[in-house]
């Protein structure tokens, strides 16, 4: 009997000790469950959003929509479109924000967007050479492709013209068409020109044959005077 009554009272205590840890697993579980639940509520109502459109006019169907991906400040923020084409990053603190459409296939500019701390939005050009300039843009934000990204690039191919400008042929070719072709374009230019390429031939050779500066400076500190020839030279004469 004293057996039993001892393993009565152990049992009765075990469920007392389940029923304890039974509740206060679910007084945990409601605890924990309240701000899940009144979170999102609390997320729409903090910040400001993003509002813009995106067209890719040269797309003949809508296949090119699941794959947009709209990402503001590098990722920190993200977006998707929606069936119309539209979009909206929110939860956005204000400031300055840059917002890039990335697509597998295509290209498209990226935008600039100001939030002040009032809610005001302005839209503008992102000028990474000049950041300060203002060049405004329509809001909400409107996006259209630039053209198709390209992954690779063109081998080249051999053409004529790569040959005809080589360094090489050049220093070869040019010497040889000026000795042919220069002669042949004198004979066949009129008198005139001839005349003229001949006095100014004929002024160059004179030029050429004026006396040298060692016998003008001899005559000069000679008085004028003709220097006297060797006795040697006037026997032999």
């Amino acid at each position: 009997m004293a057996a039993s009554a001892v393993m009565y009272f152990h049992l009765k205590l075990y469920f007392i000790l389940l029923l304890f840890v039974s509740w206060s697993c679910n007084a945990t579980e409601s605890v924990l469950e309240e701000p899940t639940v009144s979170s999102p509520q609390l997320t729409n109502n903090i910040g400001h959003k993003i509002d813009g459109r995106v067209e890719v006019l040269s797309a003949s169907d809508k296949s090119w929509m699941p794959h947009i991906k709209i990402l503001v400040d590098g990722g920190e923020y993200t977006g998707f479109l929606k069936t119309d084409g539209t979009f909206t990053v929110g939860a956005l603190p204000s400031g300055s924000y840059v917002v890039e459409i990335h697509h597998p296939a295509y290209l498209f500019e990226p935008a600039r967007v100001d939030i002040s701390s009032k809610g005001k939005i302005r839209g503008r050009k992102v000028n990474n050479l000049q950041p300060g300039s203002l060049k405004t843009i329509a809001y909400p934000l409107e996006f259209r492709e630039r053209g198709k990204a390209n992954y690779f690039q063109m081998r080249e191919q051999w053409r004529m013209t790569d040959f005809l400008f080589n360094p090489m042929v050049l220093t070869m070719v040019l010497p040889l068409l000026i000795i042919m072709v220069l002669p042949k374009m004198m004979n066949a230019a009129d008198p005139d020109t001839q005349r003229e390429v001949q006095t100014q031939m004929n002024a160059l050779n004179a030029k050429q044959s004026l006396p040298d500066m060692s016998e003008f400076f001899t005559s000069l500190f000679s008085d004028g005077k003709k220097p006297i020839k060797s006795k040697s030279s006037s026997k032999k004469r």
